[in-house]
């Protein structure tokens, strides 16, 4: 296997000066010491700023609700833990023996956490223009695969556009069930669009992702109607 070092250069063509922030950049918090947690939120910082000027820049219709869209698709911690696969970061990570058995190198969460702490790790050692390099490196050719705006919407959103263009009243979400101990609860919500008669029921980990599915439920229902929105 490769050094830190070199698959550093290789992964992301840099050269970091200072070794450790390299180590601590690729130590999870259960390996014990100097761990990512502090750089990741820098690099979190130096990441959105860097990605926010790309789609200023590539996006120059957008308004301010796009823009935030398209940062936040190539930011999230889905698309964080793609890169990381791709570069084969999960190689290079120090985890506890507990985080190791368990798979934590292939952890999407760990995964993007890590990627984040290198970019913290880059700005410390040389600078914001070389962070701002290494990440152009990795998004520029992200851009042109992105969804359009609108499919970057959540479906909450949507359902609220579109029952706003046919001048009916926002749908409103009820809370029916909750289910399962205090810190791992289930939610059920429904929806409902009373001009339409329309009702829909979701479950969810959170209110929030019970809701935005409840709303996807009838947004499909609404594509089926004689006279969909």
């Amino acid at each position: 296997m490769k050094t830190a070092a070199a698959w550093f250069k290789d992964a992301l063509d840099y050269e970091c000066k200072d070794a450790a922030l390299l180590e601590a950049a690729l130590t999870h918090r259960s390996a014990g010491g100097a761990h990512n947690e502090r750089l990741e939120f820098l690099g979190d910082a130096v990441l959105n700023c860097v990605v926010a000027k790309l789609v200023f820049s590539e996006f120059g219709a957008a308004d301010e609700g796009d823009l935030s869209r398209f940062r936040a698709s190539l930011v999230s911690g889905e698309a964080l833990a793609v890169i990381a696969q791709e570069i084969h970061l999960g190689d290079q990570i120090r985890l506890g023996s507990g985080e190791l058995k368990s798979g934590g190198f292939r952890r999407k969460s760990i995964l993007a956490d890590a990627l984040e702490a290198l970019f913290g790790a880059i700005y410390l050692d040389g600078g914001f223009a070389e962070a701002e390099r290494v990440i152009e490196r990795l998004f520029v050719p992200r851009l042109d695969r992105l969804p359009t705006a609108a499919e970057l919407k959540d479906p909450k959103t949507r359902l609220q556009e579109a029952l706003q263009a046919q001048g009916l009243p926002l749908p409103t979400y009820a809370v029916d069930a909750i289910t399962g101990e205090a810190h791992n609860q289930h939610f059920e919500v429904s929806c409902v669009v009373s001009a339409l008669n329309l009702r829909t029921v979701a479950s969810g980990a959170s209110r929030r992702r019970a809701e935005q599915a409840a709303a996807q439920l009838l947004l499909n229902e609404l594509s089926r109607t004689e006279n969909p929105l």
